[in-house]
């Protein structure tokens, strides 16, 4: 007897698409059986977008793409992870966001390919600017809403916390691979699953009256929230960025302590007990030793061992800086209008 098997039926996601390259995207990859040419829609559309960087739709395709090897998002298939149409479309998307990523962060002076320097070069790009601050805004100005947002925003990376940046551990080598271990060690809870950082922010969100399902608020946020998370996931994923993700998670770590030390003072401020502000106050400790590690026997080490990757390493710290500048810059502006920084607006 024949056995006919039916064909998959797509299956809802926990977003929706925003435009036409997206919506191809997430078709494919939830089981659609039909069939588009999502990379000549993406060719198109990165042809005649004016900012790669805040482009809505080709933003929520890429972490799309991403999410699907992540394993983030329960419905995208895992047996399309690695097929050559969704592949071809990722690599469209990429060298777009990288190009766009390159031509606007200015390139930061090199310094000598030696640990010590690179650190003090690393330490110098990283200097807290004069300018407006979220976390200061948080720490002395917030409203309980704002709060909220505040880890909305957030949650998008932060659910998966150092996920990005282990991308880069089997593509290191003697004392940089050591010293990322030592670090993801940490961000992963040293073992014990309630210390690993994105449980930790998981039960921050409940605290908060918020959900914590991963995805869950992925509508909710703008293109470079996305496109912050995406980064990350380009350079870790890509080999030949790994200079990139390396100079990441430096200027990441370095600029975590004392925003960190601020939101939690502002989360008390408004009132939230241990369970919100336990997450912010572990980072106070946590990055203060992580910056000194990322900067010298991570960074520095690559830079010595493999000096070609010195550039990268410095593109990708500043292009850190500039992306989560950018995401802060929105936040702040929209709140300083009396208007909700979410694309869907009084969610909460």
């Amino acid at each position: 007897m024949a056995v006919t098997v039916a064909a998959p039926s797509a299956v809802r996601l926990p977003f929706t698409e925003r435009g036409p390259v997206s919506d191809a995207v997430m078709r494919h990859l939830s089981g659609s059986t039909e069939h588009v040419d999502h990379t000549e829609l993406a060719q198109r559309a990165v042809a005649r977008t004016p900012d790669a960087c805040r482009d809505e739709d080709l933003a929520l395709a890429l972490f799309t793409l991403y999410a699907s090897s992540y394993g983030s998002i329960d419905p995208l298939a895992p047996d399309l992870e690695w097929d050559p149409h969704l592949i071809a479309t990722r690599q469209v998307l990429e060298h777009s966001l990288e190009e766009a990523l390159r031509a606007a962060v200015p390139a930061p002076a090199l310094p000598t390919a030696e640990k010590g320097a690179v650190a003090r070069a690393l330490f110098s790009l990283t200097k807290p600017s004069p300018g407006p601050s979220l976390s200061r805004h948080v720490a002395t100005r917030a409203t309980a809403i704002q709060a909220k947002e505040l880890l909305v925003q957030r949650s998008v990376y932060t659910l998966r916390e150092a996920d990005p940046h282990s991308w880069a551990i089997p593509r290191l080598h003697g004392r940089a691979k050591a010293a990322l271990v030592e670090i993801q060690a940490d961000e992963y809870g040293g073992g014990r699953v309630e210390h690993m950082h994105s449980a930790m922010f998981a039960t921050a969100m409940r605290g908060m009256g918020l959900d914590d399902a991963y995805g869950a608020y992925v509508d909710a946020v703008p293109a470079l929230t996305l496109t912050s998370h995406n980064m990350m996931s380009m350079f870790g994923i890509n080999r030949r960025l790994i200079g990139a993700i390396v100079g990441h998670l430096a200027a990441f770590e370095m600029t975590s302590s004392i925003p960190s030390r601020m939101y939690a003072d502002g989360l008390r401020r408004l009132g939230f007990g241990t369970d919100v502000t336990d997450y912010f106050d572990v980072h106070v400790e946590a990055d203060a030793v992580h910056e000194q590690i990322a900067g010298r026997d991570l960074a520095g080490a690559l830079a010595e061992d493999s000096p070609e990757a010195l550039s990268d390493i410095m593109f990708g710290a500043a292009a850190c800086m500039a992306v989560d500048a950018w995401v802060d810059e929105h936040i702040l502006d929209a709140w300083s209008r009396g208007e909700s920084s979410l694309r869907t607006g009084a969610l909460l």
